[in-house]
Order: C-alpha cells, then sequence, then structure tokens
C-alpha cells in the first residue's frame, strides 16, 4: 500500500515538473509573457514547482521499507528534471530580471541533488 501510495506520489511530481518547464518553454519560445497556464513566475513556482521538489522526498520516506528500484528510479528521474529546469533557467537568462537566476537556480540544484541521492539509496536498498 505505501509503496503504491509512493508511485503515484511520485507520478504526480514529474508530471508537474513536464507540465512546468513545457509551460515555461512556451514562455521562452514565444514573446508572451505567460505560458500556456495564466500563471505568473511566482504562481508556477509555487503550484507547480514547490509540490514537485517536496512529493517525491516524502515518497521515499513513506516507502522507506519497501524495496523499489523502479520508485527510486522515478525519483532520479525528478530530480533530473529539476536539475534541467535550474540548468535552462540559467541558460535563458537575458540578464535584465530583477531576480538573479542563478541565485533561483542554484536553491533548485540541492533538492534535485537530494532526489537523485534518494532514487539512488533506493535503487541500493532493492
Amino acid at each position: 500500500m505505501a509503496l503504491t501510495a509512493s508511485y503515484i506520489i511520485t507520478g504526480i511530481a514529474i508530471i508537474l515538473l513536464v507540465i512546468y518547464g513545457a509551460d515555461v518553454a512556451v514562455t521562452y519560445s514565444s514573446d508572451a509573457q505567460e505560458g500556456f497556464l495564466p500563471l505568473d513566475d511566482m504562481q508556477r513556482g509555487i503550484g507547480l514547482g514547490g509540490p514537485a521538489l517536496i512529493l517525491p522526498i516524502i515518497a521515499f520516506f513513506i516507502s522507506l521499507k519497501s524495496p523499489s528500484k523502479g520508485l527510486g528510479g522515478m525519483i532520479i528521474i525528478a530530480g533530473i528534471l529539476i536539475l534541467v529546469g535550474g540548468f535552462a533557467v540559467i541558460g535563458n537568462s537575458s540578464g535584465e530580471s530583477e531576480r538573479d537566476p542563478m541565485t533561483s537556480s542554484i536553491m533548485l540544484f540541492a533538492p534535485g541533488i537530494i532526489q537523485i541521492i534518494l532514487g539512488g539509496i533506493k535503487i541500493k536498498k532493492s
């Protein structure tokens, strides 16, 4: 039961990350200020990014005693998507923003790396 819940939670996180990334890609590829979702950067980060950072970590601890290479792989995928998003923000920054994209991206690297490590631990224990 806990393992099934963990799969669902991690799957939701991956879906949120893919939607977040697609919305940001639409924003960067057009002159529009927003993507296909009517959200600004802060709303998108809180609504899509926040849960996507936390859910795989919760899933790891929910299924701590259950071995699962599949769940470990999903947690690693979520971490990689977070890192790719951080690198994309750094690569696409124009320097005109009030916020420093390097600082906000570095804040993403820590949870992404933590998720990759937790996924590796999950796979190693399986």
